[in-house]
């Protein structure tokens, strides 16, 4: 793993205070040239694993995305989609939930958009949410559920729940790769303006974003607990500075790279008798007139 990478990474071995960590690029501003130069370099490296990846279909990558309203969800997705085959990779955005999703467990919809072997798959929000947005707002308490559930201990108990699932998950194949992409609050507000200043950007801005950033505080806070309740070797959490995206771009694309770098995966090798029917159909199209 880069050292850049140790920075950001959160495996359980120690806490997270969001007080104390960087929302931008610190002093590697000057680094900018070579940094997006490398960002290039590893999606296309990124692209290269990913074939195998598809190909070997022994593995799949579950990248889980939060942050707060503007902090480049969706152009980081782009962004990673540009260098991958469509045709290996899945992207759900996750809204709030419908009845039917509603009348089951919190994890019943995430778990039946889980990718198959082989498939790298984005959860732009994800399951986190019943953590965040949910224990934010306190949403649990309206819920149709026995009232041995709906206690004190009812967030806490999703972090266990979370982390079981995660270790489930781990242990059937699937690599987490968990990004928060941490924006500061006088960037949000800098985005929020721009949107509404610019007529092309418009359609990104709802009022509700507003009322969202008044609980600032309390997201940061619940974001915080989620990280610390739910980092593990095997799924931990990677907290990306969010002001400056070229920086958090490539921050992405290395968590991505050395993912996949870890996976290793391979292109199958052919048994001989696959061999010899690949030379036996290469020798018919040769006689084709």
């Amino acid at each position: 793993m880069s050292d850049i990478l140790k920075e950001y990474r959160y495996d359980g071995s120690e806490k997270l205070n969001l007080k104390k960590v960087c929302h931008d690029s610190g002093g590697r501003k000057s680094e900018k040239d070579a940094l997006v130069k490398k960002t290039e370099e590893n999606l296309k490296e990124i692209a290269d694993l990913q074939e195998k990846l598809y190909a070997e279909s022994q593995e799949s990558v579950l990248i889980v995305l939060q942050a707060l309203d503007a902090a480049g969800k969706d152009s980081t997705i782009k962004h990673v989609l540009s260098s991958v085959n469509p045709q290996g990779i899945i992207v759900h955005s996750f809204k709030a939930p419908n009845s039917t999703e509603e009348s089951h467990d919190f994890l019943w919809r995430y778990h039946k958009r889980l990718p198959s072997r082989g498939i790298m798959c984005i959860f732009n929000r994800s399951y986190y949410e019943e953590v965040l947005v949910v224990n934010v707002h306190e949403f649990w308490k309206g819920y149709k559920m026995p009232k041995r559930v709906l206690n004190k201990d009812y967030i806490k108990n999703k972090y266990k729940d979370i982390k079981s699932w995660e270790n489930y998950l781990y242990g059937n194949g699937y690599r987490i790769v968990k990004l928060f992409l941490n924006l500061s609050k006088d960037e949000q507000k800098k985005r929020f303006l721009e949107r509404i200043d610019r007529k092309e950007k418009n359609w990104k801005f709802s009022p509700n974003d507003i009322k969202e950033r008044a609980y600032w505080d309390k997201y940061q806070e619940a974001f915080e607990d989620a990280i610390n309740a739910t980092s593990t070797e095997d799924c931990p959490w990677y907290v990306l500075p969010a002001d400056q995206k070229w920086y958090t771009r490539y921050l992405v694309s290395e968590v991505l790279v050395q993912t996949l770098r870890d996976i290793d995966p391979k292109f199958p090798k052919l048994a001989d008798e696959d061999k010899n029917r690949l030379s036996d159909c290469k020798s018919l199209l040769e006689k084709e007139e």
